[in-house]
């Protein structure tokens, strides 16, 4: 009477679902090869380049199927990546219209750089194991 009900694949997610945070980092990881090989900086690169942006995007819309799962903080971690590296972005473009602020200005943008390489990897790592990012 009491049938078992059928066990998660991937830790309690759809192997989908863990597909497509993989394609996610995809897109973000060619958004910085993009910055690193171009005339773009890595942060540029990330947060205004075409794979990023469709990797926000895919983020934003599936972000409720992997609500209460151990993909949830794979997605916050990609989102929160994406934001603070605008934010960041901005500082960079104020400070570099300031003959004042540029030298900090490239400092920043290459820490920014080495930031996002960092998330990326660090994030995706953590897919490739199974297991959650960030705290």
């Amino acid at each position: 009477m009491n049938e078992p009900l059928p066990v998660a694949d991937i830790h309690g997610v759809r192997p989908s679902l863990v597909q497509l945070t993989h394609v996610i980092y995809g897109l973000h990881g060619i958004a910085v090869l993009v910055g690193v090989t171009s005339a773009a900086t890595v942060a540029g690169g990330f947060v205004f380049g075409l794979p990023s942006l469709l990797a926000v995007f895919l983020n934003y819309l599936k972000r409720g199927d992997v609500a209460g799962t151990w993909l949830e903080s794979h997605f916050r971690w990609q989102i929160r990546t994406f934001w603070f590296t605008f934010l960041w972005l901005m500082v960079y473009g104020l400070l570099i219209i300031t003959l004042i602020g540029i030298p900090l200005a490239w400092i920043i943008i290459v820490i920014l750089g080495l930031w996002v390489g960092y998330r990326v990897i660090r994030g995706w790592l953590a897919l490739f194991n199974e297991r959650p990012v960030g705290n």
